[in-house]
């Protein structure tokens, strides 16, 4: 058939965004007969130039009685996808400090490691933007080009003792010290309080802003408070620590159920006994974790040589990984995933805050627009012309506020989503006794088991092979 006879039998439709065209059967006679070549030269006198569907013009062909009484997607153009993300290189060398502990074969930690201090100068190259890119062009069924999408700019999340160059794509040290990220992705430059021996009776407590760094043991019952990193080199006994950034203990933690360790960052350790240790991000631990409180709002990470998880109560937002969980005594070990209450807890307090900032800014607003209207007919004074530059101040940066507010709630909104793909990875064996919980669901091991990763899956906790 030509065009011209197809055009009594066929109508050509497309959807208003010219993504999508479809075709659809006007009338249906016994005399209907056409090739895919015919039918695609058809839909290209139609403008239908791009994406066509080639093999669902030929069923159409073999069997159009099948066809006749629907509309048929024929053509699919392409949207515009998003070019990547804008992101933040740091420049200076991480490479001096991973905060890994380093092992030998056997598990062993080299207590040697955290000399070593990831120090900046004055005026030092920390990070720079790297500008987002745009995606691929998109294309409609009529063949015109859709404008690319461009990514998310990422933006500096300014902290202590650092400037911007005045373009805002660099950051760099104002102090000598040290770099630190705390709560919310600041990066910060911290001075250094250095301590070479122990923290006992003969140094007290210590509450310093910036990093604490211990080349010993901190004793029971003393407390080190910081606003960047805490590092021990030694061991922690029931002791308060409480830092704004990570922490890492190269010793470990042997607490006897008294103190605790509380991290906004991770908390990196050796091992844990009879310890209280909260962190907002990881908790990474090279050998054991033994009837300890342990709550991290992503992951706790007990993987290496010996990687024992015995006792206790550990909860993680995210995943729980570990060589043994319990014991061949059957020694009660509660393992829960996919909960993070904490993040839970900071989406209440930025939709408060979001709520009242739009309060404020409203009264705002309406007092710019009275003295815009005075400024208007020359009757502003000078002091009420200085309100109006205070409160033009005050309206960009409650602006901004809302916008670092309303992305860190997306953020949070989409980490909370993930929690169904929460799981507890054991490489080893878990042993009877064990109690795993992953968001509302709980099951009880009764039998040991080699090998096994726990996952959500359909209602219910699934016991799956346990795949690296």
């Amino acid at each position: 058939m030509d065009n011209f006879q197809l055009d009594s039998y066929l109508r050509v439709q497309t959807s208003p965004d010219k993504l999508s065209a479809f075709i659809t059967f006007a009338r249906m006679t016994e005399d209907f007969a056409c090739t895919p070549e015919e039918l695609g030269r058809f839909l290209r006198s139609k403008g239908i130039v791009h994406g066509l569907h080639t093999e669902v013009l030929e069923q159409i062909c073999l069997n159009p009685l099948a066809y006749c009484k629907e509309q048929t997607l024929i053509a699919q153009g392409q949207s515009p996808k998003p070019g990547r993300n804008g992101s933040i290189s740091f420049v200076y060398d991480k490479n001096a400090d991973t905060g890994a502990l380093a092992q030998d074969e056997h598990g062993k930690v080299d207590l040697k490691q955290v000399t070593k201090l990831n120090n900046v100068n004055r005026g030092q190259l920390l990070a720079e933007l790297l500008t987002p890119t745009a995606g691929p062009v998109g294309h409609t069924v009529t063949g015109e080009e859709l404008e690319p999408v461009m990514g998310k700019p990422a933006h500096f999340k300014i902290g202590k003792n650092v400037v911007m160059n005045g373009e805002g794509t660099a950051l760099y040290a104002a102090i000598d010290g040290l770099v630190a990220i705390t709560e919310k992705g600041k990066i910060n430059v911290f001075p250094v309080y250095e301590v070479n021996g122990d923290v006992d009776y003969s140094v007290g407590n210590i509450d310093f802003v910036g990093t604490v760094v211990i080349r010993g043991n901190v004793l029971s019952g003393f407390k080190i408070h910081a606003t960047g990193d805490i590092r021990v080199v030694g061991g922690v006994e029931g002791a308060e620590l409480a830092s704004n950034g990570s922490i890492e203990i190269t010793g470990g933690i042997m607490a006897g159920g008294k103190g605790s360790v509380k991290a906004a960052g991770d908390v990196r350790c050796s091992f844990i006994q009879e310890g209280n240790v909260i962190a907002s991000g990881n908790i990474v631990v090279s050998q054991s974790i033994m009837h300890a409180n342990v709550k991290a709002g992503g992951s706790v990470i007990c993987s290496g040589a010996k990687g024992l998880i015995v006792g206790g109560v550990i909860q993680a937002g995210t995943s729980v990984q570990a060589r043994m969980i319990g014991n061949s005594m059957s020694t009660a070990t509660f393992v829960e995933v996919g909960v993070n209450p904490e993040l839970r807890d900071e989406l209440q307090e930025l939709r408060q805050s979001i709520k009242n900032t739009y309060d404020s800014l409203d009264k705002t607003e309406k007092a710019l627009i009275i003295l815009n209207t005075m400024a208007a007919s020359g009757q502003l004074t000078p002091d009420r012309l200085a309100m109006r530059v205070k409160l033009n101040a005050t309206k960009r940066q409650a602006n901004v506020e809302l916008g670092e507010a309303k992305e860190r709630m997306l953020d949070i909104e989409k980490m909370l989503e993930d929690t169904g793909r929460s799981k507890v990875d054991v490489s080893g064996t878990v042993y009877g006794g064990t109690k795993i919980v992953i968001g509302r669901y709980t099951k009880f091991v009764k039998d040991a088991t080699q090998r096994v990763s726990f996952q959500y899956m359909e209602g219910d906790i699934a016991i799956v092979p346990y795949s690296p």
